[in-house]
């Protein structure tokens, strides 16, 4: 196995202590580029290379020396969503289907030819943690199992990449997880789906910054926004504060402020000494 080294504070990587559990030789090197990475690759005598979740460049000379080659694990359905945060990235621009692809690494990002897709669908209440989870690593773990088989047998296919249809985003970070609140509820409800669990839609509420996680929205009817400062909070019940945004309510049911933990929205509110004020549901569309 061969994986990035260690990093001062970072958690254990979960692999690399199960395969030393195991017995398993585990190399890292800063550079999968050097001589080391590649003698070491080589006396292994693989059959074939797995790659997932890949944080160090691997060039073609350390790709290509097991027999059968490498093949890759990608969560998005090629060649759209190439780059590090591409389970983000659908769900943040409101897309209802993604899937994960297995291809062969060539030295562009994400680029080389497809072996094997699997699609999903997005829910429209679904989170990042949901959508990962509770469907793209069981079918990314079955679609590694297949690909190996077929590439071992020699059965495989190799389609490649249709550029006219790729995208390409850089990690969701601070900055592209920040809420802004004149945008319409739709775009706020996605963006705060696609960064829970990680790393948490942001805003300042009443001069604190918290983090944003669990919520629901709510579309309320034609024009009643309208006269309604975005961002503003419209009502707070025991368990929820309740936003005004372009279009609809966002109900915040789960925050983190900075510096502290995880807690319900509600006893954000208690602690900010505001009152529970519930006429804002006389404004909510019903479904």
């Amino acid at each position: 196995m061969f994986c990035s080294p260690d990093k001062p504070g970072a958690k254990p990587d979960a692999l690399k202590a199960d395969a030393l559990a195991r017995g398993l030789p585990v190399y890292s090197f800063a550079s999968l580029r050097s001589p080391e990475a590649v003698a070491a690759m080589r006396a292994l005598d693989a059959d074939i290379g797995i790659m997932a979740y890949v944080l160090q460049f691997a060039p073609q000379e350390f790709v290509n020396i097991p027999r059968h080659g490498t093949i890759q694990f990608h969560p998005s359905l090629l060649p759209k969503h190439r780059g590090p945060s591409s389970i983000s990235w659908p769900i943040a621009t409101g897309a209802r289907e993604t899937g994960i692809t297995i291809f062969r690494p060539t030295d562009g990002l994400d680029e080389g030819p497809v072996i094997l897709q699997k699609s999903c669908a997005i829910g429209p209440d679904e989170t990042l943690g949901e959508v990962y989870f509770n469907k793209l690593f069981p079918l990314g773990v079955q679609a590694l199992l297949k690909a190996t088989d077929l590439v071992l047998a020699g059965k495989h296919t190799e389609q490649a990449q249709d550029e006219r249809e790729a995208t390409y985003e850089g990690w969701l970070h601070d900055d592209e997880a920040e809420i802004h609140w004149p945008g319409h509820v739709d775009t706020i409800y996605d963006l705060i789906r696609a960064c829970n669990p990680a790393p948490g839609a942001w805003m300042m509420l009443d001069g604190v910054k918290v983090r944003v996680y669990d919520c629901r929205k709510h579309v309320v009817g034609r024009f009643v926004s309208r006269g309604h400062k975005p961002g503003d909070v419209a009502g707070v019940t025991e368990n929820s504060i309740v936003l005004w945004a372009q279009g609809g309510l966002i109900e915040i049911l789960k925050l983190r402020p900075e510096g502290g933990g995880k807690m319900g929205a509600g006893d954000f509110a208690r602690q900010r000494g505001w009152s529970i004020s519930e006429g804002w549901r006389t404004w909510v569309r019903p479904n």
